[in-house]
């Protein structure tokens, strides 16, 4: 799409901004008011929605808006792939509580870097960890003069120059290593993330995981959230708990069987199955009970003042 300016609007349907944004798969985004900030490539990005589009702004006039298209997935007709999910009530609840909610896709290294340093922290630690990594490695980019200085996320030949003790500086702790070490194979030629996408899924995988600090979960969400395999089906803390409490109450099941019913059941676009009970979990189950909850309870004040009378 071209347009030479700093701001466009997007037609969009069935598209929810704040879900989208804060389940888990991004962490360079902030919210002010009713307006999101972050960095996209090299671009700092105002994004602000309402039912029926987008509007992007940008600090510096943009030629062509693609590369935001892309990220954003605005292009995806969510109806269609909706329909390829399983037909079972926890996923009906899912979809019902996460409405709109879509997958981005992201540069491979940032992704892949991302969630290196996602290892058993929460998602706030991730972000300040990635904040104080970006402000001392990423190059400054242009930003509104009224707004913190913004940086590009650092490539990997910049942080393989740098030290462990750098890295480690930036609140990552035992993480420092590795990602300096998956850094250090990049810049070095021994290993191309953007490849990936040109791999059949299997063998992605397998790339991914032969890397320092890499297992199956932080590799299937690069593969997912930045190399557009919707079959990777991330399992961490929060799925395995919803597999295993909506899919298979009362039973103990094993990692390896999780991951075995989840290529099975939830059909060519898993990953993305994986991203609604993700969330679902993590808000969307507690706002149905709250809302379940004040529904018991205005129904026991009726029966009470029914009672009364």
């Amino acid at each position: 799409m071209l347009c030479d300016s700093n701001r466009h609007t997007f037609p969009i349907r069935d598209y929810d901004l704040d879900g989208t944004l804060t389940s888990g798969q991004a962490f360079r985004w902030q919210k002010h008011g009713e307006v999101w900030f972050g960095v996209v490539g090299r671009h700092w990005v105002r994004l602000r929605s309402d039912t029926v589009s987008i509007t992007a702004e940008t600090a510096e006039p943009v030629s062509d808006w693609s590369w935001l298209i892309d990220y954003l997935q605005l292009d995806m007709d969510l109806t269609e792939l909706m329909l390829t999910f399983p037909d079972d009530e926890p996923m009906r609840a899912a979809m019902e509580a996460c409405r709109g909610l879509r997958l981005l896709r992201q540069d491979p290294w940032e992704c892949l870097a991302s969630f290196i340093l996602s290892s058993t922290k929460q998602i706030v630690q991730i972000q300040q960890i990635i904040r104080l990594l970006c402000e001392r490695f990423g190059e400054p980019l242009p930003a509104p003069a009224e707004f913190a200085p913004a940086h590009a996320f650092p490539s990997a030949t910049r942080l393989a120059s740098a030290g462990e003790a750098e890295l480690r500086a930036c609140k990552m702790g035992f993480r420092a290593p590795y990602l300096l070490a998956v850094a250090r194979r990049i810049a070095g030629g021994q290993f191309d993330p953007a490849h990936l996408r040109q791999l059949p899924v299997e063998s992605a995988r397998d790339e991914l995981m032969r890397l320092p600090g890499v297992g199956r979960k932080i590799a299937d969400c690069a593969l997912l959230f930045a190399c557009g395999f919707q079959s990777a089906f991330p399992v961490d803390v929060w799925v395995a708990k919803a597999l295993r409490q909506l899919y298979f109450p009362r039973r103990k099941v094993n990692l390896q069987r999780l991951h075995r019913f989840a290529a099975s059941h939830f059909g060519p676009n898993a990953g993305y199955a994986q991203q609604y009970l993700f969330h679902y979990m993590r808000t969307g189950r507690k706002k149905a009970g709250s809302r379940q909850n004040r529904s018991k309870i205005k129904n026991r004040r009726n029966g009470e003042r029914g009672s009364k009378t």
